[in-house]
């Protein structure tokens, strides 16, 4: 960029770049030495904060993998089982996106708190465990149908939520919130370019734009390192898994569902299953050119072949949690023709989530 004028208006601007000097790129995390600002107002120019759905998306999805994790713990102390069977619901989704999109905002407040320590170990934690105690009780009253499904939480769940109050304030929406997202479009309200700055500024990216930054195999340069990449994948594998076996039993059963279930072992698989198909995404596509529907069957193809690879596995150790025998055009009770449907779509979403992330 053009150097600094000292006779432009304004304080001489802090460069905010990664530590190798490239811009921000899709869910980029801000260098350690810039500021954590956290509304898009006060974002660099190069890279905006979250835009509220995708946080919400991921709260929700971020709860899911919490309660999972939680309700898998509680149910293999009680009665040991390898296959480490978790649970979680839509409701619970909605509920935890809802009450930690609020929670943020209590967490913004921080600057204003005089004692760090106070709002670290007392008021936020006091804000979290309130209100998710209040949606816990009101989603038990809404699915018990009164007052009698709802019971107080006892002294282990109280610390138990504590501690997760602790995790998010010290730990997850710390780094979460730092995280950036590309703005294509110059802020409304930004001061005006220099003169002669803006043809320049257009001639340089009309030079860039058929390029950009690239990685390995042509792909786009990725902004969170791969081991993020693949957290991500696992924590929407408990999505995909939590939201269908819902909507499976609620519509095939009809007993009135509340709840979806997975299993620990789904967020090694889903993790890296969707961790290789986005490597063959970003190949398939930046390198060779193919169209999203030539794609498909390969993504399909390798789906198959890794989900029977780690149902052999699982099975050995009693530690598979489906077994899809009694459904027609099976193979082993580990795959099963029937959801050839669900694995072409979420393949497609593959596609989607491979392009903003």
């Amino acid at each position: 960029g053009l150097p600094w004028n000292p006779a432009w208006p304004g304080p001489r601007p802090r460069p905010c770049f990664q530590a190798t000097g490239r811009y921000f790129s899709p869910f980029s995390e801000a260098a350690a030495g810039c500021p954590e600002s956290l509304s898009t107002a006060e974002a660099p120019a190069e890279g905006a904060a979250l835009p509220a759905w995708m946080r919400l998306y991921f709260y929700g999805m971020h709860g899911i993998t919490l309660d999972v994790l939680v309700s898998s713990v509680r149910r293999f102390a009680r009665s040991p089982d390898l296959r480490m069977l978790g649970f979680s619901s839509p409701y619970r989704c909605l509920l935890h996106s809802l009450t930690h999109f609020a929670l943020e905002k209590v967490y913004l407040q921080q600057r204003r708190c005089p004692s760090a320590f106070v709002f670290n170990f007392l008021l936020y934690p006091s804000a979290h465990v309130g209100l998710q105690t209040l949606a816990g009780q009101a989603l038990l009253l809404g699915l018990g149908g009164g007052a009698g499904g709802a019971a107080a939480p006892g002294a282990l769940d109280l610390a138990l939520q504590y501690v997760l109050a602790l995790y998010h304030c010290r730990v997850f929406l710390k780094r979460f919130l730092r995280l950036r997202y590309p703005r294509l479009q110059q802020r409304r309200g930004a001061l005006p370019a220099p003169p002669g700055t803006r043809a320049a500024a257009a001639a340089s990216a009309r030079r860039r734009r058929p390029r950009g930054p690239r990685g390995a195999g042509g792909a786009p340069s990725q902004g969170l390192p791969d081991l993020l990449r693949f957290l991500f994948f696992g924590m929407h594998g408990f999505l995909d898994e939590i939201f269908f076996t819902f909507f499976f039993n609620l519509l095939g059963q009809g007993d009135g569902a509340t709840s979806g279930h997975t299993s620990l072992w789904s967020f090694l698989m889903y993790g890296s299953c969707s961790f290789v198909v986005e490597k063959l995404y970003f190949h398939l596509h930046y390198s060779r050119g193919w169209g999203t529907w030539k794609r498909v069957p390969v993504y399909v193809i390798f789906i198959y072949a890794w989900e029977l690879s780690w149902g052999l596995g699982l099975r050995t150790c009693g530690a598979c949690s489906w077994d899809y025998s009694h459904y027609p055009l099976n193979f082993m009770g580990l795959i099963t023709l029937m959801y050839l449907p669900g694995w072409i779509f979420l393949s497609v979403y593959q596609d989607l989530l491979s392009n903003v992330s």
